[in-house]
């Protein structure tokens, strides 16, 4: 390297990184040829990167990368739903063998453009269907920490990455938790922007049912509002859209907030049991915002009776249809299912049992849960939850050989009750890492009102100064 060593560089951020490229102490070539270093040594263990697009990244930085905040940085796709001309998005499946992508996804050429160099993509749950990253396509992503454990799903392979230095940064996606969950399990930094911050198109107007937001998980928190600013604004066609803040979110994360109302809840919506690791831990996320300045109460949003795991179970059976036999019929595959988990495969025939009345509820049910939340963040600026109900995921938990719905969506459930509520309402919700307990990193949950993205932002940038979090991730 030109005046680097690579400990060095391991440990910046990606606008470090950036930085450096920027005084000629490192070249674009020098920082991928370091992270393909690095998911060389790395990857055999924990099995985070599943494809490999290093010759597109060397090509990419000979033709000339654009003048972004982030020119130069080596960057990993999850593998799912966004496209990269020229290779398959599998989706964790066997299902999409062979299909190539022909063009860019909207929020890929984003990504192009801010100067990012991608030259792979990350392991996945099959369909995102699961909190872990397990697929039987491609075999478990194992926690950097503990390989007995899962870093959890259904971003786990990009929370891998990030967690044990591959790279700074991975690009995610969160339907019901798969951005926070893997976050917290692995001490990093997981946002989830409001519905309509970051963009789908251009093959698609939204993402189950305006549930699933793509953006990143990272090592930083100014990386993540850096990366959002950069990503973030609506496309043609978009169903739904925000207005941006006066402040870029990297400003944001810059300057503490004025003092904010807080509320805690440490009881999930439901009747899941929640272990006490958890519980303790967004207390401890509590009384850090209280010594900061801000004032936090216990309070809890109702839902007026609204079951949020019921909701979710109707539209993941009907999504999981769709989307199956909208790739099956204009490729010629004739037995999709042959090809899936048997557990997709009981989502699917589930579908076919539903009505579309049941479909409608199911729809109405998601806007409620938002209306709900929204009459809530009238009175406090943010809430503060546990992440998952259990601080740990052995390997086999979610299990893709399960038949039986309510089984699986029952574990689902249990998991993760906190943080499905605010994919139905749209809201930004961070995971922010908070500690480790016997030896392993464990966050909580920040969520905020619609379009708020920039008081988490605020927020998480005044805990990270207050406390840094960069070693839960180390040995």
């Amino acid at each position: 390297m030109t005046d680097m060593t690579d400990d060095a560089l391991t440990g910046l951020d990606a606008l470090g990184i950036a930085d450096e490229i920027r005084k000629g102490a490192l070249t674009p070539q020098e920082a991928l040829d370091a992270a393909i270093a690095r998911v060389d040594a790395l990857n055999p263990a924990l099995n985070a990167v599943v494809h490999r697009h290093d010759d597109l990244a060397r090509r990419a930085i000979a033709e000339g990368l654009p003048d972004g905040p982030f020119r130069g940085v080596p960057f990993l796709l999850k593998d799912l739903d966004l496209r990269l001309a020229g290779t398959v998005t599998t989706s964790g499946s066997h299902l999409f063998d062979g299909i190539v992508a022909t063009r860019d996804s909207t929020l890929t050429a984003r990504y192009k453009a801010a100067g990012l160099v991608i030259f792979g993509k990350t392991n996945a749950a099959e369909l995102g269907l699961s909190s872990a990253t397990e697929p039987a396509a491609f075999g478990p992503t194992r926690h950097p920490l503990d390989p007995a454990l899962s870093p959890g799903g259904s971003s786990g392979g990009s929370a891998a990455a990030v967690a044990s230095g591959m790279v700074p940064m991975a690009h995610a996606t969160d339907g019901a938790g798969s951005i926070r969950m893997p976050a917290s399990l692995t001490g990093i930094f997981g946002m989830k922007p409001s519905r309509g911050r970051t963009p789908v198109g251009p093959d698609a107007s939204e993402i189950f049912f305006g549930m699933s937001v793509n953006h990143a998980i990272t090592m930083t928190v100014r990386d993540s509002a850096a990366l959002l600013d950069a990503t973030s604004g609506p496309e043609p066609g978009a169903r739904y859209g925000l207005a941006a803040d006066d402040l870029s979110f990297l400003e944001q994360s810059r300057r503490d907030p004025a003092p904010l109302r807080i509320a805690l809840m440490t009881e999930p919506f439901g009747a899941e049991p929640v272990e006490g690791t958890c519980r303790d831990v967004a207390i401890e996320a509590a009384h850090l915002a209280a010594a900061l300045g801000h004032h936090v109460e216990e309070a809890r949003p109702s839902l007026d009776g609204i079951d949020p795991a019921h909701c979710f179970r109707r539209l993941a059976a009907a999504l999981t249809l769709v989307f199956v036999e909208d790739v099956a019929a204009p490729h010629g595959i004739a037995d999709p299912r042959a090809l899936l988990e048997p557990v997709n495969v009981a989502w699917m025939d589930e579908a076919k049992g539903l009505t579309a009345g049941d479909q409608i509820r199911a729809i109405g049910e998601m806007h409620a849960i938002g209306r709900a939340l929204a009459r809530f963040f009238e009175r406090y600026d943010v809430l503060i939850t546990p992440v998952t109900a259990q601080s740990r995921l052995p390997h086999g938990h979610f299990n893709g050989a399960e038949t039986d719905v309510t089984r699986f969506v029952d574990r689902l459930t249990a998991f993760g009750p906190f943080t499905f509520p605010f994919n139905a309402g749209g809201m930004p919700a961070m995971s922010v890492p908070v500690t480790r307990v016997g030896g392993l990193p464990v966050g909580a949950q920040f969520a905020s009102a619609l379009g708020r993205d920039g008081t988490l932002f605020a927020l998480a940038g005044q805990i990270e100064r207050a406390r840094p979090w960069h070693r839960l991730t180390r040995n």
